[in-house]
């Protein structure tokens, strides 16, 4: 038990590089929490205080920072984020002109960011959509726009 007690520094320093580099790659702040715990523990064993209190004081240590301080640090981490829509989600009910007229079969629409789609009209289709006609993207599946008739505003 006096080997344990000696060389207890060298467990604390060995875990606490472990879960840094742990939290390096997953950056969930999990790690970093059970590493300033096991900071604690090095510190009360540099104070020459039995292995067990050290391993409950890191345990305790880490298991209020999980509840109390990481919490706010998510929220912290994801309070910036980019809320712009992107991908197939930016495309939805964005407007398009018909490029290739539509009989009943798939057409062509360019889209107001400048893209061309391979395109079908969504729903029952009634009517059949010209070149020129004005469209709105209601779904996406794979490569296909599935668009809907627009009303044409007024104002343009």
């Amino acid at each position: 038990m006096d080997f344990i007690q000696t060389y207890a520094w060298i467990f604390w320093l060995a875990l606490i590089l472990i879960f840094i580099i742990i939290e390096v790659v997953t950056v969930d702040f999990v790690f970093l929490m059970l590493a300033i715990g096991s900071l604690g523990g090095l510190v009360l064993g540099l104070f020459g205080t039995p292995w067990g209190y050290q391993v409950v004081l890191a345990g305790v240590l880490s298991i209020l920072l999980l509840f109390t301080v990481r919490p706010p640090l998510l929220r912290l981490l994801k309070r910036g984020g980019d809320h712009a829509r992107s991908n197939v989600d930016a495309l939805m009910g964005i407007s398009g002109i018909v490029v290739t007229d539509f009989n009943g079969k798939a057409g062509n629409v360019k889209l107001a960011n400048g893209e061309t789609w391979t395109a079908k009209l969504a729903g029952s289709p009634t009517t059949p959509l010209n070149e020129g006609d004005h469209v709105v993207v209601t779904a996406i599946e794979g490569s296909t726009a599935f668009v809907a008739p627009a009303e044409r505003n007024t104002h343009e």
